[in-house]
């Protein structure tokens, strides 16, 4: 019986933890939102820049990519391009629908840029696969 009472306790204050957390991270939600309603749409005092964000995720994820794909041992490339031309296909799904709009805008040159680009990367990623493939068949004779 002791032993359940021990649970029982540890339980209500487990319950009293969580509920001072919840209590404290709706603080902080509406300490954000002040925040983010302060500057009007604009950055707040104190808060990054929106573009200093994005560049550094974009610098970081460069990186990351680069030491991915140089550590990729050639038994894997194959399926390495096989992801990357699905990626390519998802890419080029959304610069058509920036690229869509009626009239002349800088996203709608981005959109064309991208929709060219990845269809470079998806026909050339083919052509490479087919190549590597091509490596591990059989010879005929």
């Amino acid at each position: 019986m002791a032993n359940h009472q021990a649970v029982v306790d540890q339980a209500n204050a487990l319950a009293q933890t969580a509920q001072k957390l919840s209590q404290q991270a709706a603080q902080l939600a509406a300490h954000a939102a002040q925040a983010t309603s302060a500057g009007g749409g604009e950055a707040a005092a104190g808060a990054i820049p929106f573009f200093v964000v994005g560049l550094t995720v974009f610098v970081l994820a460069c990186f990351v990519g680069y030491y991915v794909v140089w550590r990729v041992t050639p038994a894997l490339h194959s399926p390495l391009m096989a992801v990357t031309n699905a990626i390519s296909s998802v890419i080029i799904v959304g610069a058509l629908i920036a690229a869509g709009p009626q009239g002349h805008s800088f996203s709608k040159a981005l959109g064309f840029a991208a929709v060219t680009l990845a269809s470079v990367n998806i026909f050339g990623g083919f052509i490479v696969t087919r190549r590597m493939l091509q490596m591990f068949s059989k010879k005929k004779r």
